[in-house]
C-alpha cells in the first residue's frame, strides 16, 4: 500500500517562501508523476505543479516563475518551493502520485499566506 506523507506547511506573510515536501512510502518504484494540487475553501482543487519521472514539468499559470517542482527518485520523493507567496495562494495542498492508472493522495498540509 503506497502512502504519500506531506510536510512543510504553515503561516507566512505575503512575499515569503515556503517548501513543501512529499515521501512515498510503501513502494517498490518511484511513482510515475509526482506533483502538487492544491484545495481552497469554497473552490475545486487544481493542479499546481507536477514533475514526470523523466523530469518533465508543468505549472499551474498561477504560480510560473514563483513556484518549483523537483523530484528526487531515489528517495522517492517530490518538493515543492514557493517563493514571493501571495494570499491568494493559501489552501491546503495535496500531494498526487501515479503509478500506471492508479493515482494516490496524500493528506495534505496547510499553507496559510496573510497580507
Amino acid at each position: 500500500q503506497v502512502q504519500l506523507v506531506e510536510s512543510g506547511g504553515g503561516l507566512v506573510q505575503a512575499g515569503g517562501s515556503l517548501r513543501l515536501s512529499c515521501a512515498a512510502s510503501g513502494s517498490m518504484f518511484s511513482l510515475n508523476t509526482m506533483g502538487w494540487y492544491r484545495q481552497a475553501p469554497g473552490k475545486q482543487r487544481e493542479l499546481v505543479a507536477d514533475i514526470r519521472s523523466g523530469g518533465f514539468t508543468m505549472y499551474a499559470d498561477s504560480v510560473k516563475g514563483r513556484f518549483t517542482v523537483s523530484r528526487d527518485n531515489a528517495k522517492k520523493s517530490v518538493y515543492l518551493q514557493m517563493n514571493s507567496l501571495k494570499p491568494e495562494d493559501t489552501a491546503v495542498y495535496y500531494c498526487r502520485g501515479t503509478w500506471g492508472t492508479i493515482v494516490y493522495w496524500g493528506q495534505g498540509t496547510q499553507v496559510t499566506v496573510s497580507s
